[in-house]
């Protein structure tokens, strides 16, 4: 294998890696019943004009498993932060006391933990075709290095291996999700 064909293969690599992270990040907003202050994850907050992460204005505890408590650094930051959670349509309303803002987590319905179990299951489904990208890309790649000089048969284990990659990234992506599902239908 010349050092092209091996660089080619470590960068597929990498990247199915790199959406195998993201994946598993997505998989953690998705609330399995309990309080999970990565479930505020990605939340902007208007924060002086500028959008901020939610993390970044305040404190964010759990402190049992059915709630989530948000102490702001700055008190005046209170109504922007509970316009921000409202606004997020996150199914959950926040309750403001002047001191900090409280998220009572509800227990899931039956009906709900389908939505999520379809929700981690379109998750999945956008991921795998990020990875059959990353193989496509991958090919054409080969077939560069091909045009440049690599022998045909080269080329060919090349191709190969990423398939193996992609076969083996795409199971990862599966038992991933089959374990978020698990957990999300258990009551």
């Amino acid at each position: 294998m010349t050092e092209e064909t091996k660089k080619c293969l470590d960068q597929v690599k990498d990247s199915m890696q790199a959406t195998i992270v993201a994946f598993d990040k997505d998989l953690q907003k998705v609330r399995a019943g309990k309080a999970n202050p990565q479930m505020l994850e990605g939340l902007k907050v208007d924060y002086y004009g500028n959008p901020t992460p939610i993390e970044q204005v305040g404190n964010i505890n759990t402190p049992d498993a059915r709630q989530i408590v948000i102490q702001p650094w700055e008190r005046n930051m209170l109504p922007i932060i509970e316009k921000a959670i409202l606004a997020a349509n996150l199914g959950f309303t926040p309750q403001n006391n002047g001191e900090f803002i409280r998220i009572i987590v509800p227990s899931l319905t039956e009906e709900r933990r389908k939505e999520l179990v379809k929700k981690v299951k379109q998750e999945t489904e956008q991921h795998k075709v990020t990875i059959r990208n990353i193989r496509r890309n991958g090919n054409d790649t080969a077939k560069k290095l091909k045009e440049n000089g690599i022998p045909e048969d080269e080329q060919k284990k090349l191709e190969e291996d990423i398939q193996k990659l992609t076969n083996e990234y795409i199971a990862k992506l599966d038992k991933m999700s089959e374990m978020k599902e698990k957990e999300i239908m258990t009551v």
